[in-house]
């Protein structure tokens, strides 16, 4: 039987490139860069081989969908930040197994999901940053789902969570479970965005940001599901947290009592909140 060894909610802010340049913003997000390899640091503890990645840069419109190639190997500019990201170059192994499992499962409770087994069909950044630090060494398998999902009800993604969960139990894998997504996620306006590259675009994002952290570390967490909904809609956050209520899908709901650890302290980038956090799981 499987084990589901780490879960948490993870940073991959493209300015962790910049932070490891030459310049004025060397250093600037060692913070984040940290609590990535500390992640990997407590998988290998663990016994971790797999990494489940629930992306929100990847955008799916309709279904949802499981990149389950056997290995992922390219080299990776963001069409998004090109400034930022260029000529990334990934070699990962996958779990497609693992991906054809949860597609099963997830389909057989009445969710469209698809498994893909396509050479063509790369990772996008919402993995590949964090693997980055989190797998550098590509130790770990990565099976990457999509979690940009405008168009898709919370509830389904709370459900596949709990598939996810299920179906790492049923296998042979020892897992980790990562939510690749910002908290609030308003972007700063073009004009604004050189100069506020470590700035929140409005202090309302933070106040919310901050406020939900305070609820996962006391271990309010059905306080902090039943505001999700909205919460992603005001605070427009990143891939409408479908990537955070995979998580809560797996960790239980509003039945999870456990509170969550901060690995880097909320911080604030290009607009956006963000932070690491591990969620602890029961033994």
């Amino acid at each position: 039987m499987g084990t589901l060894s780490l879960a948490a909610k993870i940073t991959h802010v493209p300015s962790m490139f910049i932070s490891e340049m030459p310049g004025p913003n060397h250093g600037c997000r060692q913070a984040a860069i940290n609590g990535l390899k500390e992640i990997g640091r407590r998988c290998d503890a663990a016994d971790v081989d797999t990494i489940v990645v629930f992306d929100t840069h990847w955008l799916v419109n309709t279904a949802y969908h499981i990149n389950a190639r056997d290995r992922y190997k390219g080299v990776y500019t963001s069409n998004e930040f090109p400034h930022f990201i260029q000529d990334l170059a990934y070699d990962y192994r996958g779990a497609p197994e693992l991906g054809d499992d949860i597609a099963r499962r997830v389909t057989a409770d009445g969710i469209r999901m698809m498994a893909h087994h396509v050479d063509t069909l790369e990772l996008e950044y919402g993995t590949l940053v964090p693997m980055r630090y989190i797998n550098a060494d590509g130790r770990f398998r990565v099976l990457s789902i999509a979690a940009w999902c405008p168009w898709h009800e919370m509830e389904e993604s709370f459900r596949i969570g709990r598939a996810v969960c299920e179906a790492i139990e049923a296998s042979k894998c020892n897992a980790a479970i990562l939510a690749s997504g910002s908290l609030s996620h308003r972007i700063h306006d073009n004009n604004a965005a050189l100069a506020g590259i470590h700035t929140i675009s409005d202090e309302f994002y933070r106040q919310v940001d901050l406020r939900v952290l305070e609820l996962w570390q006391s271990g309010r967490n059905a306080d902090f599901v039943k505001m999700l909904p909205l919460y992603s809609r005001l605070c427009h956050g990143e891939g409408f947290m479908h990537d955070t209520a995979m998580l809560f899908g797996a960790l239980g709901g509003d039945h999870y009592a456990g509170r969550a650890e901060i690995l880097t302290d909320y911080f604030t980038s290009s607009g956006t909140g963000q932070v690491n956090a591990v969620f602890p799981l029961a033994a």
